[in-house]
């Protein structure tokens, strides 16, 4: 049974986020099961709770990158599978997160015949992507080393960072190892013209400029 929980409130234009302490594992489940949709997203570490609720510029910013992802595999004829903000929880660590985008490439056939995913005997999402505008209440980078991410991508509206798992750390990368030849330039180039040009014409570029490399 959890205590009462004490909160810090974050609020800003790209997101909200409130962080609640002292909550069980079985009221974490519960809320995770209860119907909501995909928000607010949660985010568990051993009895810390953070709740975020994405504002406009988070979500175009998370969904650009995953057109990005999506329109890169397509044209390179990658097979993956999106699992968007999938709830995915270790229940032995008392630890739980739902990305912002998440996504299985190498894995892929590991799990795209099944209805559900069991981190007990499924692999993790082979590829991670976090938006935060804001810090978050909960550091990610350790959730996702203990969970054994293979690859995360976090951006602060400002820039982009790739991260690869390597000995149970993070190390920064230039190149996708998920998504060979794919770089941080490539995106950039792509994100800094977002507010001059519509997304479906950036998309039909950026899939152009791929189909060479």
């Amino acid at each position: 049974m959890s205590t009462m929980p004490t909160a810090l409130d974050r609020k800003t234009v790209g997101e909200d986020r409130l962080l609640m302490q002292n909550i069980s594992w079985e009221t974490y489940v519960t809320w995770c099961d209860a119907p909501r949709g995909s928000i607010p997203r949660m985010t568990y570490d051993r009895g810390d709770l953070e709740l975020m609720n994405p504002r406009r510029q988070h979500e175009e910013l998370s969904t650009f990158l995953g057109r990005i992802v999506e329109a890169f595999t397509e044209v390179k004829q990658i097979d993956m599978r999106s699992v968007a903000s999938t709830t995915f929880r270790r229940p032995e660590m008392l630890r739980g997160f739902e990305a912002d985008e998440s996504y299985y490439i190498t894995n892929v056939e590991a799990i795209w015949r099944k209805p559900g995913i069991d981190l007990a005997i499924d692999p993790p999402p082979d590829l991670v992507i976090e938006v935060e505008i804001t810090s978050p209440a909960i550091a990610k980078m350790p959730l996702f080393a203990a969970m054994e991410i293979p690859e995360v991508w976090r951006h602060d509206e400002e820039r982009l960072t790739m991260l690869v798992l390597v000995d149970g750390e993070y190390q920064s990368i230039q190149e996708s190892r998920e998504l060979p030849r794919l770089t941080i330039p490539m995106i950039e180039h792509v994100l800094s013209r977002r507010f001059n040009l519509g997304e479906t014409q950036l998309i039909r570029e950026f899939r152009r400029s791929v189909s060479d490399v």
